[in-house]
């Protein structure tokens, strides 16, 4: 499975608006991936020494960059989980469905994820840094989801630049998109699904993951190709979105590594 995200398509253009990108590691990965992106930069003076490069390139590039306070961080990011660093940076569209699954290879084994409804940023961060940490490759999102929230990159510790996003159109049949590129459709319910270690996961597998209070639709349900269910004890109702796609992401990981 690929480690990396591909080439971004010509039509995951930049936008006009900006975020504000805060975290040692989301900012490092930005940074990595695409610096040009960056507009400004904000760091407390315990930080330069590990952003001496970042403020070196800022210099060479006419990028402002300012030392600031804790408590100017704070108030700029709305946030006391900054860690001393933050960066204003170019948002970048998501790509279409369609763009997505034109970039993996039909040969391939290759993992989906497709949220419904997932709104929490913590729980969106988390979800794309398990994604990054198992491979896969792309997340897609509604139509009209709302851009991602500082919150969710910085939660995501850089996995939102190493998974692409792509965002259904309105009316859009992403079943029909998913199973012509040869994956198999799975939703994920907190019982009386096909035991997650019990058998094996298709190659190509589009996972849905459904939003934290209501859970997956039941139009959703009803239309995938397969549901899979987590065992437990059940002493709990059920795991939250992000613990549960972790051990989703795991398993398939484990089988087709």
């Amino acid at each position: 499975m690929a480690q990396h995200a591909p080439a971004r398509p010509p039509s995951a253009q930049r936008r006009g608006e900006e975020v504000r990108v805060y975290g040692r590691n989301a900012c490092r990965a930005i940074f990595a991936r695409r610096a040009d992106d960056v507009r400004k930069v904000y760091l407390v003076e315990a930080r330069i020494a590990e952003f001496k490069p970042v403020m070196a390139w800022c210099v060479k590039q006419r990028i402002g960059y300012r030392v600031v306070e804790n408590a100017d961080l704070d108030r700029l990011t709305e946030s006391q989980h900054h860690e001393g660093v933050c960066f204003e940076v170019r948002r970048i569209a998501p790509w279409s469905l369609h763009e997505l699954l034109q970039g993996i290879p039909r040969a391939q084994p290759a993992l989906l994820i497709w949220l419904d409804g997932v709104g929490n940023p913590h729980n969106v961060g988390a979800l794309l840094r398990s994604a990054a940490n198992f491979g896969a490759r792309g997340a897609i999102l509604p139509a009209g989801t709302p851009a991602l929230p500082g919150a969710a990159l910085r939660v995501a510790e850089g996995g939102a630049e190493a998974v692409p996003l792509a965002q259904a159109a309105a009316g859009e049949d992403v079943f029909a998109s998913l199973r012509d590129a040869g994956f198999a459709v799975a939703a994920t319910v907190p019982r009386d699904g096909r035991d997650l270690y019990a058998n094996p996961l298709p190659s190509r597998l589009a996972l849905i993951l459904g939003a934290e209070g209501e859970g997956m639709s039941a139009r959703l349900i009803a239309a995938a190709d397969l549901r899979l269910t987590i065992p437990g004890t059940g002493a709990v109702e059920s795991l939250n979105v992000s613990a549960s796609a972790a051990v989703l992401f795991a398993e398939y990981w484990r089988q087709h590594r």
